[in-house]
């Protein structure tokens, strides 16, 4: 997840000079045009476009970068995606945990013209469940023995906190839409409140309160609800359990007599399907909304619809 080598700052200079040419196009195209009032917001991934457009409503227009079906821990943005961020008149992203880029993409921003917004600027984020090996290898690396998580847009609670977030740098910029601004977060912020609501209900009374996942994604939420997340791999989904830790794993989900093993579409699920096989339990589909396809935004998928089925599919394991 770290973007640190000397080839990406170079990228970043070189983009940079081409991203400033390309910003000037696009503002005297817009001049042209007569469309330089509509408030065009940026957002990196799918979760934060949906809380966005849900805030933002028909008041303007709200773009994904990161390309449906794209991982957001491994996207480095292109001198076209920069551009993009350059033009907004409001740049949202959920935090430096997860979008990493973004503080070296920022240095070359007008923060005058972009309102930069953290989503997670409010959340106090917490370490992620890394494991053994992992923890030696960023300290042999970085001189840190933890990461923190970002996946905070997993709690529906704290996801009200992001919407939050984005609704007061929305009122800040354009005071004059104030009264929409609320009026659509406070709307959004209810069936979130609904599905923190239906969260609570199903696992109050739970007895196994414990779930294996393919990465560590889902540690909020297992906190906001009293559960136990075990996974197979750390923060991002694309870490390498050693043999060590699948054995450890065997051993855990036969003591605790774990049914499900959950993994993602989004991701390679090699080592879930195998651990799933030498354990014979079963496989079930667990959404961190990192992505959504093109196919489920047609469908009609959104965060909403995606944590439902989440809830569904912790109900196998969590009963």
């Amino acid at each position: 997840m770290r973007k640190n080598s000397w080839k990406y700052s170079v990228g970043l200079l070189l983009i940079a000079v081409i991203f400033t040419l390309a910003a000037c196009g696009q503002t005297k195209e817009q001049e042209e045009s007569g469309k330089s009032d509509t408030i065009k917001v940026v957002t990196t991934f799918y979760p934060m476009y949906d809380f966005a457009k849900n805030v933002v409503g028909d008041a303007g227009d709200v773009q994904l970068l990161i390309p449906a079906g794209t991982e957001p821990h491994d996207y480095e943005p292109s001198a076209k995606d920069i551009a993009k961020i350059t033009d907004a008149d409001v740049f949202v992203y959920n935090s430096h945990e997860l979008e990493t880029w973004v503080k070296d993409v920022l240095e070359n921003v007008d923060g005058k013209k972009v309102a930069v917004v953290e989503a997670a600027s409010s959340i106090d984020l917490m370490e992620g469940a890394a494991h053994e090996e992992e923890h030696e290898d960023e300290a042999d690396h970085s001189g840190h023995d933890h990461e923190l998580d970002p996946h905070v847009w997993l709690d529906p609670v704290l996801a009200q906190k992001e919407v939050e977030t984005i609704r007061d740098a929305l009122v800040k910029k354009y005071p004059d839409k104030k009264a929409t601004f609320e009026k659509n977060a406070t709307a959004y912020s209810e069936k979130l409140k609904a599905l923190d609501s239906e969260y609570k209900e199903a696992f109050a009374n739970a007895n196994n309160k414990t779930f294996v996942t393919q990465h560590a994604a889902f540690g909020y939420l297992a906190k906001q609800y009293g559960l136990t997340q075990e996974s197979i791999a750390g923060i991002s989904p694309d870490q390498e359990p050693s043999p060590s830790r699948l054995a450890e794993l065997k051993k855990y989900i036969k003591e605790h007599n774990v049914s499900v093993i959950y993994f993602e579409t989004s991701a390679s699920s090699k080592v879930a399907e195998t651990l799933a096989r030498e354990t014979d339990v079963e496989l079930a589909v667990l959404n961190p909304l990192e992505s959504l396809t093109k196919k489920e935004q047609e469908q009609g998928e959104d965060y909403i619809s995606v944590m439902k089925a989440n809830l569904e599919a912790l109900k196998k394991s969590i009963k």
